[in-house]
């Protein structure tokens, strides 16, 4: 059976005019990107600040999402909660509105709590009574709960649960577990600098934030991958890690926002407590820009 999630996905960045979200610049940005390569879209991710956002606003970001990404572009939803049952109620107001599958994190307030026997419970009823695909989120640098390799192989028996998206970084972790994966569970690389290795070792995609600033060389990477021009996607992955690094690691969300801001689409500012972007990091990330030839 074929893998159900392949290829690159943003995970976009949530537009701010003033204090409100703005619908109109959100689907602005996925008019641009659905001209780009990319498989599809992300929506309430780390990346688009999905903690500091309203339910309400929630819906109203994914039933934009889903009414302006191009045919065949995938959206997929972060619908984590801190309970089992909000976590499925909110997934299932999220399918209602046409998402193709569930990203979910590990509940993580009482992570002293979350022993794998308690996430595995977590992730399986979640699945159980969800309405559509669960893909499980390792992303231990925010949640400080790093998913056990044995138990992904576990959750990944269940029918409903189709992928993971794993954020750490770790290739072992990749080499760890996709012999052991069913052939159609979706392997999706969530950091940057690192998923052209990780198709080489067998992932079937990435969901990632750099590619908000730099969508067609993420897509032109896999898709050199997949012709087997392995030479040529190498040099755009050496290419892409200086930005993905400053953007991500050093500057963070205001800078990935920058970013758009100077190439014509719109990042505008983040919510607060996040701070806004100073001069210095804004020089450094338009430099990099220049060099990927982004900007002139």
């Amino acid at each position: 059976m074929a893998k159900k999630f392949r290829g690159i996905y943003a995970a976009l960045l949530t537009p701010f005019v003033g204090e409100e979200i703005s619908t109109e610049k959100f689907q602005d940005n996925i008019r641009k990107y659905n001209e780009t390569g990319l498989a599809g879209y992300v929506v309430l991710g780390s990346t688009g600040e999905c903690v500091s956002i309203s339910d309400d606003e929630s819906e109203r970001l994914v039933k934009a999402a889903r009414e302006t990404a191009a045919k065949g572009k995938k959206v997929i939803a972060g619908t984590a909660r801190e309970s089992t049952k909000l976590t499925i109620e909110f997934t299932n107001r999220m399918a209602d509105l046409g998402i193709d599958a569930a990203l979910v994190r590990p509940p993580s307030y009482f992570k002293s709590k979350m022993t794998k026997d308690a996430l595995k419970r977590h992730f399986l009823t979640v699945a159980d009574k969800s309405d559509v695909p669960v893909i499980v989120y390792n992303i231990p640098q925010n949640t400080g709960i790093a998913l056990e390799a044995k138990l992904i192989v576990e959750l990944s028996d269940h029918p409903h649960i189709v992928g993971l998206k794993e954020s750490s970084g770790t290739i072992a972790f990749l080499g760890e577990i996709i012999r052991q994966l069913p052939p159609d569970f979706s392997y999706l690389l969530g950091h940057g600098s690192a998923f052209l290795p990780a198709l080489l070792m067998g992932a079937s995609g990435a969901i990632l934030s750099v590619a908000n600033a730099a969508p067609r060389i993420c897509a032109k990477i896999f898709r050199l991958f997949t012709e087997g021009k392995i030479k040529e996607a190498t040099e755009l992955q050496l290419d892409l890690i200086p930005l993905n690094k400053a953007a991500m690691e050093t500057y963070g969300i205001s800078g990935l926002k920058y970013t758009l801001d100077v190439q014509g689409l719109y990042g505008g500012p983040v919510r607060a407590p996040l701070s806004p972007l100073e001069d210095k990091g804004k020089a450094e990330l338009g430099e990099l820009l220049k060099r990927l030839g982004l900007i002139g």
